[in-house]
């Protein structure tokens, strides 16, 4: 048994018996009131959910375990995903067993590479990586013991072994993707004595000598690991998972809404932004020039994209990561110069114009300038790795989801007819 299990173990009744204890004593407490324009904006701000494993303030950002993220932003992503599960941070013997299971797990069948190399030339990287976990689906253990017939109090053991499993195979994917996708070469084998993200760095194609890049994934992979339950692609994967829908197929669900363009394709767009302002002046342009083309951006119509967010009223802490590491390691890159240009520049700008609430940069601002300067220049894999780090958030409320024994997500939903039918704008039932 490994060391994670045997200490969910011993977590998981204590938190089974708090979750009981609230429903008795609490239960009917309200925590959430829903009007109509509640109902027709995407449900937004409605309290409906429980999330133990961060949560977003709108004046701190991402809060993982209680931990303000930049307190955590230099520990591995292995040691995130832990911290994720148990709520604690793991010890030495703690870690180096997570390792061993991931170096356990990482290889990916040969069928896997057929499925993707069969795929059209064209294909964009999020379905290969999706088609790859869907493909990926027959090996789950929890469907083979929910079929011979467990106890749903030890669904969470199941839960948590493919979960592992698909967590160590998702950089093997997304790298292979990569050099297939893009004419890289073959996919490049995982060496078991590197960690999970400087793996990623190594399989992608980058010297093990670089270690600039493997510190860059390491963070890429921790400042996007979740961003508590009601964000599109972890409520997806949260939907999906409590019909019992194992791992793969719940994680392939909230990766497909993680594609969007208002959701993890956002980095796209705010690098074809950036490097549309890069062409336009031939050179890194002055704060002045950066406003006046903002200006004339916004009078235009079009939206400057990163810069906003559904939650956050301050800038995003994952942005400042990024940014730090940024001034740390490529301060004269030029494409990070404009990057720090429009953080100079953009919030005065929008709220002059009064287009938006919060006029902070978001993580997609900065994110994918940091991989552009380090040779993947491939816009359309930008999500790719998002997707790597967010399958830590998505597996680990999964999990707890599952030990808590929580029900199907079922809300209910109401027609126009019955609005205007049953709500009085003054007395409203």
């Amino acid at each position: 048994m490994s060391a994670l299990l045997n200490i969910l173990t011993e977590k998981i009744p204590k938190w089974r018996e708090e979750a009981l204890e609230l429903i008795h004593d609490k239960g009917d407490a309200v925590i959430s009131e829903v009007s109509v324009s509640h109902a027709y904006a995407g449900m937004r701000g409605i309290k409906g959910l429980i999330c133990d494993t961060s949560s977003v303030s709108a004046e701190k950002g991402l809060i993982i375990r209680g931990r303000p993220l930049l307190d955590i932003k230099y520990i591995l992503p292995e040691e995130v995903f832990f911290l994720l599960v148990t709520g604690d941070m793991p010890g030495q013997e703690d870690l180096e067993d997570l390792q061993h299971q991931i170096h356990q797990n990482n290889q990916v069948p040969e069928h896997i590479w057929n499925v993707l190399k069969s795929m059209p030339d064209d294909s964009h990287p999020m379905t290969m990586l999706n088609a790859s976990i869907l493909a990926l689906q027959g090996e789950s253990k929890f469907q083979n013991k929910y079929s011979q017939g467990i106890r749903k109090q030890d669904y969470w053991k199941s839960y948590l072994e493919d979960g592992i499993s698909l967590i160590a195979k998702i950089p093997t994917l997304a790298a292979g993707i990569y050099r297939i996708r893009f004419d890289k070469g073959e996919p490049i084998p995982p060496d078991n004595l590197l960690d999970w993200g400087a793996n990623y760095s190594h399989m992608l194609g980058f010297s093990d000598d670089d270690q600039c890049i493997k510190k860059l994934m390491r963070l890429y992979l921790t400042l996007h690991c979740d961003h508590e339950g009601g964000n599109a692609s972890t409520f997806t994967s949260l939907v999906v998972s409590s019909t019992l829908s194992d791992v793969y197929y719940s994680v392939a669900a909230g990766l497909n809404a993680l594609a969007g363009p208002l959701h993890g394709r956002a980095n796209q767009e705010c690098l074809r932004f950036v490097l549309e302002i890069k062409e336009h002046f031939d050179s890194i342009p002055s704060s002045d020039e950066v406003r006046d083309f903002c200006e004339n951006w916004l009078k235009q119509g079009k939206v400057i994209p990163g810069y906003g967010h559904a939650v956050l009223r301050c800038p995003d802490p994952r942005f400042t990561g990024f940014m730090e590491f940024g001034e740390t390691y490529i301060e004269d890159d030029p494409v990070f110069q404009i990057v720090k240009l429009l953080f100079e520049v953009v919030p005065d700008v929008l709220l002059k114009h009064g287009k938006a609430k919060n006029p902070w940069p978001n993580v997609d601002a900065a994110s994918g300038a940091l991989l552009y300067h380090f040779g993947i220049s491939e816009l359309n894999y930008y999500t790719v790795p998002f997707s790597v780090s967010r399958t830590l958030g998505l597996v680990a409320q999964m999990v707890l989801n599952r030990a808590l024994v929580l029900p199907l997500i079922r809300p209910k939903s109401i027609t126009t007819n019955w609005i205007n039918s049953n709500v009085d704008r003054d007395n409203y039932t």
